[in-house]
């Protein structure tokens, strides 16, 4: 199978999603995708792990689904190989230049979103930031003549897509490009807007796979991969197409993202340690359901589809008896979370009731 997706970040979340979904769809000839090539920009360990492994590995999807329990356990083949960008940056372009390329995935996390001021002019080398980075393989691809790319960002940003081609663009006026490549970069590139949802807390804390497999992953059964576009797009049952995703962003950061940074504030301090625990303590549990039912499911009524089910299907991901979703991995980066997840629910707490959301507001000491 061609190698027709090149892909920034092997972090555990794209490993148990995207590239789990990939190969899914890669099991039936009418819905095959093609073979990623990873590109790891901070080091070189996690590459050389899946070069080791031929691009193989297991996820165990544990948890609950339509009300039963899975415990099941997928191999995953989907990875061709992995570069590091640190040394292995003439491949990463060869790849970008190669006429089978359709896709580029990333998940840089939100602090990929940024341009570096160290990244002055277009070298041998990789450039440092990940829009720079970006920026550099598509040259690589109009400089060879070939078609544009289908540019998928999984990071948890509004309207991904679209401002990671503006990122891209402002790169590539520091670079002084050409008109024509600017163009090319503009309109034959797809910048495809898109929300990604699954819990993927990391390695399983016990499975039969643990001593032979060191990439082995949990990951709980619920998976969204909600797409902005008409298609052409990944087949799966976990994918949806829609003309407008910003409701379906709204529903996830607010209420799932929204409770997870609820808990860092509110649980952490009192000595919890994992967000199941959370659920099952005799105060904490109780309190985030009044968080989600009287203060941040409100507030969503009317602006996305059945905010209070989706609390419910939330609530019941995080009891999931199989991952140990630690909050200390929650917590990183927490203002940031905060600012985007519990701030704007407070806003229009406000303003739709005419006071401040009482249990949100002394979780985060307003």
């Amino acid at each position: 199978m061609q190698e027709t997706i090149l892909q920034f970040g092997a972090g555990n979340f794209l490993r148990a999603f995207a590239d789990l979904i990939i190969d899914q769809a890669n099991r039936k000839p009418a819905t095959a995708v093609g073979r990623i090539v990873v590109v790891q920009s901070t080091g070189a360990e996690r590459a050389d792990a899946l070069n080791r492994a031929g691009g193989r590995y297991h996820v165990a999807l544990q948890g609950f689904s339509g009300g039963s329990v899975v415990d099941e356990t997928e191999s995953v083949s989907s990875i061709s190989r992995a570069l590091y960008a640190g040394t292995q940056w003439a491949e990463v372009r060869a790849v970008a230049a190669s006429p089978a390329l359709a896709w580029i995935l990333s998940n840089t996390t939100e602090a990929g979103f940024a341009l570096d001021a160290a990244d002055t002019v277009r070298g041998a080398d990789a450039p440092r930031s990940f829009p720079a980075k970006l920026l550099d393989v598509l040259l690589a691809r109009f400089d060879a003549g070939l078609p544009g790319l289908a540019i998928v960002p999984c990071e948890l940003i509004e309207a991904n897509g679209q401002k990671l081609r503006d990122l891209v663009l402002r790169q590539a006026d520091l670079w002084k490009i050409s008109s024509a490549a600017r163009e090319w970069i503009f309109s034959s590139c797809s910048w495809i807007d898109n929300l990604v949802d699954r819990i993927v807390p990391g390695a399983p804390v016990t499975h039969p796979l643990k001593a032979t497999d060191p990439l082995l992953l949990s990951a709980e059964p619920f998976a969204l991969w909600a797409v902005q576009s008409k298609g052409p797009f990944i087949t799966h049952p976990a994918v949806i197409l829609a003309d407008d995703i910003q409701p379906y962003y709204l529903r996830k950061v607010r209420i799932l993202n929204g409770a997870h940074t609820a808990l860092v504030a509110h649980a952490m301090p009192l000595g919890l340690k994992t967000v199941r625990e959370c659920l099952e303590h005799a105060e904490v549990g109780p309190w985030l359901q009044r968080v989600l039912t009287d203060e941040i499911v409100p507030v969503l009524a009317g602006r996305v589809a059945d905010p209070e089910g989706f609390a419910r299907v939330t609530l019941d991901r995080f009891r999931n008896p199989f991952l140990q979703h630690q909050l200390s991995s929650i917590a990183l980066n927490h203002e940031a979370k905060v600012k985007v997840r519990l701030l704007p629910t407070i806003e229009d707490y406000k303003n739709k009731f005419g006071k401040a959301p009482p249990l949100l507001s002394a979780a985060l000491g307003l």
